[in-house]
């Protein structure tokens, strides 16, 4: 579902900045496990505590358990398969799709999932509004549930996706997703353009620079092989963001930062929010299954 009334791309962008080749390197355990789909690049995540020390999950007691994550995030090319159409801002079949709600997520899950014979994961009723969602600008809250038993493609959870970013189980504890540096492993606004730039933040400066998201797996992968979960484009999570005055129920939970963002933002503990509604070109998603 794609909003009509589409601000201009610049506002689209400040707004978005403000809410927030080769084969990877072998890991036995998490890749030697079969494939969720034939010709899919998954990674299989072995479950289990958090070792990175500095998530915010780290010493707690809460497990993760074993799932299936793509490698890359979703391509336009992997979009256009399944939905039709070119809605990103940027074109380029290797190119992460963008210009995506997190109800476009949603429902290609659901249509990839049919797609390829497999149960969809997600509930989808456009009918009844939610009644967990108070967001004051969101135009569509369609109900969505889960079909528990099925075995198609859905979001990560927040965990789920931080566990996987910052190295499952076999985590070297980066400050980025595969590094301590962050050009090696994350496409952020001082190194995605034709020049890298210093000094502060400044719009002007990055459009002029043709700074844009960069075609997937061009960086360093982290630990379990997985590419550019820091930065490129922000990555949709299943989970409401948990405000501390608003509560749960206005935003949805986005990770990883984007194209335009900062490196803080590119940090896996990092958890920003956005309108489950909300559109902008960094803004684009991976899958699990499992």
């Amino acid at each position: 579902m794609r909003k009509r009334d589409i601000v201009p791309l610049v506002a689209i962008l400040l707004a978005a900045v403000a809410c927030s080749n080769g084969k990877p390197a072998a890991n036995e355990r998490a890749m030697t496990a079969e494939q969720p789909a034939a010709g899919d690049d998954f990674v299989r995540i072995e479950g289990g505590h958090f070792a990175n020390t500095k998530s915010g999950y780290y010493g707690k007691e809460v497990a993760v358990s074993d799932f299936y994550i793509s490698r890359y995030e979703v391509t336009q090319k992997e979009w256009a398969d399944v939905m039709g159409g070119k809605p990103s801002a940027f074109q380029g079949d290797r190119l992460p799709v963008e210009m995506m709600s997190w109800y476009d997520a949603i429902e290609y899950c659901n249509r990839r999932s049919l797609k390829e014979g497999l149960q969809p994961y997600y509930v989808i009723d456009k009918t009844r509004k939610d009644p967990d969602n108070r967001s004051e600008h969101d135009p569509f809250k369609w109900t969505v549930t889960i079909q528990k038993g099925a075995d198609g493609y859905r979001l990560p959870t927040e965990m789920e996706w931080e566990y996987a970013a910052g190295g499952g189980a076999i985590s070297k504890s980066y400050t980025y997703s595969g590094s301590d540096e962050a050009d090696e492993a994350a496409w952020y606004w001082r190194n995605a353009g034709e020049r890298r730039l210093s000094g502060a933040w400044n719009w002007p400066a990055i459009e002029n620079n043709r700074t844009q998201p960069r075609a997937v797996g061009g960086k360093k992968p982290n630990e379990l092989g997985l590419y550019d979960m820091s930065g490129n484009v922000r990555e949709w999570c299943w989970d409401w963001y948990a405000d501390p005055e608003l509560g749960s129920g206005t935003y949805r939970v986005v990770k990883g930062g984007g194209w335009m963002g900062d490196v803080g933002s590119a940090e896996p503990a990092y958890s920003g929010k956005f309108e489950a509604s909300g559109i902008g070109p960094d803004q684009g998603f991976r899958v699990v299954r499992g």
